[in-house]
């Protein structure tokens, strides 16, 4: 069996004992020849480069975005400083407001039980693994985790990473080569850009929920790749719906191809008890071959997960970039979405309180006469109002009548379908749902 450079390290076999080599031993080619005359400097008239940061587009971009806010009236959206714990309240500035803009679905982040899970764990391993998990990271935690997230996919094996975006990346850097080809829904998430790119693989997209323009491309194309995969999401964060499985799980078999499902905001939102799009649609989870999600939000952690079969696990944790080359998650981090995966599974009233808050949520803004797009009523729901300067002149107004909801403008969305999106919570109170929608519609009166 041939060892590559990283298992024979983690063997012990890739070094010798680390004792000092005379110079004289050291290859001549080896060492730096001191007589060589330095590198010459460049030609007189050879062009100057501009090295600043400031230089850069994306710099002159974020000036642009910083003077033209504050002539049309608008203060800074981004990266608020929220004065403690955010719930279905949050305080900013010491100013309490009502919250549509954190993903706390299960109403579990500061949950007692998951507190004590968190603080024990802390106690016992610290507050980091410090080090990678395939050198000595590894943690009894992350693979109870990684257990538990496996059953409720039906998988033979889960894998934890410590960042959620480098979950996707590195599952299809790893999988993906030049001769393959990730085929994903419009809206899909950027980690599996990122991902396509690292692998050099082709990518396609297809319309959103438009299996028709995915069945059409594999049928011209499917023969010109080894492999290709097939991404979409169980709910999608910007438009609150969710694909056609039945028909995708279908497509993906026809035409040999994987099929992987991002979890993330259906994991706790959709399905009689939570389990995500394969309970909601009735479908054998088997039947999906990469199952992915964060623990950020319905399991209040922090990181990614994969599950699938054995095999794909084995390659991921040998392979994988943000496996091998990161830091393992923090345990009390592990041990807090472990309680919340626990009480989420023996407290199904906590997903149906959540469905019904969506459901109420949709059916008011719909009464209202408001946009809510395809939004299936579950989690998170977008109110589309067009372009962004409507979008942020919404968004501030509402905060000033009390209410904290995020505005989401192209490029994140396509232009001019700007919007605020609305996550709900299990611990939502409808008085506080019609508060919220009230003041949308005022403000839109007003106007």
């Amino acid at each position: 069996m041939r060892l590559t450079p990283t298992e024979l390290d983690v063997a012990g076999l890739g070094r010798e004992a680390a004792t000092p080599v005379p110079a004289a031993e050291i290859p001549s080619n080896l060492v730096a020849d001191r007589r060589q005359p330095r590198a010459r400097a460049l030609r007189q008239d050879a062009p100057k480069h501009d090295l600043s940061f400031e230089s850069l587009p994306a710099y002159r971009e974020i000036l642009m975005e910083r003077q033209v806010g504050p002539a049309l009236g608008f203060t800074n959206p981004y990266y608020r400083v929220h004065d403690g714990r955010a719930a279905t309240r949050t305080s900013i500035n010491g100013r309490e407001l009502l919250n549509f803009s954190s993903y706390d679905y299960l109403a579990l982040n500061g949950h007692p039980e998951v507190l004590a899970a968190h603080e024990e764990a802390a106690r016992r391993y610290g507050t980091s693994v410090s080090a990678s998990r395939i050198t000595s990271g590894e943690r009894p935690v992350h693979r109870a985790l990684e257990a538990a997230l496996a059953e409720v996919y039906e998988a033979e094996a889960g894998a934890l990473f410590v960042s959620g975006h480098a979950t996707a990346a590195s599952v299809i850097e790893t999988i993906l080569g030049p001769k393959d080809l990730i085929i994903h829904d419009a809206l899909i998430h950027n980690c599996v850009v990122v991902g396509a790119q690292g692998a050099r693989c082709q990518r396609k997209s297809f319309r959103h929920n438009d299996l028709d323009d995915l069945e059409n491309y594999l049928t011209l194309t499917r023969h010109l790749f080894e492999r290709v995969l097939i991404v979409t999401e169980g709910l999608f964060s910007m438009d609150g719906d969710g694909p056609d499985m039945f028909r995708l799980v279908e497509i993906k078999e026809r035409f040999q191809a994987w099929l992987m499902v991002d979890e993330a905001h259906s994991l706790g939102v959709i399905g009689a008890t939570g389990r995500g799009i394969a309970e909601h649609s009735g479908i054998d989870p088997n039947r999906v071959d990469i199952w992915f999600g964060t623990l950020s939000k319905a399991l209040v952690g922090c990181g990614g997960y994969v599950c699938g079969s054995q095999v794909l696990i084995d390659i991921l944790k040998a392979r994988a970039p943000g496996m091998v080359y990161s830091v393992g998650m923090p345990a009390p981090v592990a041990a807090a979405s472990l309680k919340a995966l626990e009480i989420m599974r023996r407290e199904p009233e906590r997903v149906a309180a959540l469905q019904a808050n969506g459901a109420y949520f949709v059916a008011g803004a719909r009464a209202r006469g408001l946009d809510v797009g395809p939004s299936w009523g579950f989690g998170v729901t977008p109110i589309i109002l067009g372009t962004d300067i409507r979008t942020f002149a919404m968004a501030q107004e509402l905060e000033r009548m009390g209410v904290y909801s995020f505005p989401v403008t192209s490029p994140g969305v396509p232009k001019g379908t700007s919007r605020l999106r609305f996550f709900l919570s299990a611990a939502h109170e409808r008085a506080q749902i019609d508060t919220a929608l009230d003041a949308v519609t005022t403000i839109l009166d007003r106007s």
